[in-house]
């Protein structure tokens, strides 16, 4: 029997109860591309015999889970579970885990950096100084600004209170949410009243270029999308079109539909990319791969998988 960890980086040093696995004759196996996993590199690492997976974002259809004879459970490192196919997990019983609370901070303060750094050109002015061009750039107050929060869960409350400190203003649209210190409205009132539009919810079908061309079209000339949150989100077909014509004054992404991305995007002076790393904080990290290897052993446990 084994263990898989398939996220592309883990300090071992987290798994706190690693000698459980061992003591019961559990190998366990690290990811060994340091890499996104591909759908077929995942099938061949679980093989027949792996009882547990720590999970990245690598994709775990249903081809997947199927393949995996043995496997009875999934901790995501992180909260999004739209990599994992739930429906082929609950049918196959394989229980299905994530730690939602440990990257919120992180992501939250990725946010504001990527909100300041559009607002100040600061990516912008660093590649200026560094060709060799000495020149201010004129930016803008976040305080003057309204911030459109879309979707209100752990981390888009996290922002919202952040963003108020610096004394903007801050409007919602998240149609679960009953109350709120901020006002909620719809999607489309959002994108019209908003400076910055930053995206804070899962990818889904429903979510699916969600911010598109109309919804771009609505916004203001010269206002920002943010999204560090999940790609799909955002029509980029559309975004760079908006960003090309000048409606759009920038934005900040750090996740697309394919990654690595690739894409044109990367030739806009006023666009800022990182590349998928919203809960890639230490501290941060640490709590994820601790709390996801614990939810796994304890798992496994329950399950008299651990003899």
């Amino acid at each position: 029997m084994q263990v898989l960890i398939s996220t592309s980086s883990f300090n071992l040093a987290n798994f706190a109860q690693l000698s459980d696995l061992r003591n019961a004759g559990v190998e366990v196996k690290l990811n060994p591309f340091a890499a996104r996993l591909t759908e077929e590199q995942v099938i061949d690492l679980l093989g027949t015999n792996t009882i547990g997976l720590i999970a990245g974002l690598e994709p775990l259809t249903k081809n997947v889970l199927q393949a995996a004879k043995s496997l009875k459970v999934i901790a995501r490192v992180g909260t999004g579970l739209d990599s994992v196919d739930l429906v082929a997990a609950k049918e196959l019983e394989i229980a299905v885990l994530n730690t939602p609370d440990a990257p919120t901070k992180a992501v939250a303060e990725l946010t504001i950096a990527h909100i300041l750094g559009l607002l100040r050109h600061v990516s912008q002015a660093d590649r200026q100084v560094r060709a060799g061009v000495w020149k201010g750039l004129m930016g803008s107050l976040l305080e003057t600004k309204t911030v459109g929060i879309v979707g209100f869960g752990r981390i888009g409350k996290r922002v919202a209170t952040l963003i108020a400190a610096f004394g903007a203003s801050v409007i919602i649209s998240d149609a679960q949410v009953k109350s709120s210190d901020f006002e909620n409205v719809g999607l489309d009132e959002l994108c019209t009243r908003s400076d910055i539009v930053s995206l804070h919810l899962p990818y889904s079908q429903a979510t699916h270029h969600i911010i598109d061309e109309k919804r771009m079209n609505l916004m203001k000339k010269g206002s920002f999308i943010v999204n560090i949150s999940r790609g799909g989100l955002v029509d980029e077909a559309m975004l760079l079109v908006a960003l090309k014509s000048g409606h759009l004054a920038g934005a900040a992404l750090d996740c697309f539909e394919q990654e690595p991305y690739e894409g044109e995007l990367r030739n806009l002076e006023n666009v800022q990319i990182t590349a998928h790393m919203g809960s890639y904080a230490r501290e941060t990290r640490d709590l994820m791969e601790q709390e996801a290897s614990r939810l796994l052993v304890n798992a496994l446990h329950e399950m008299n998988l651990l003899k």
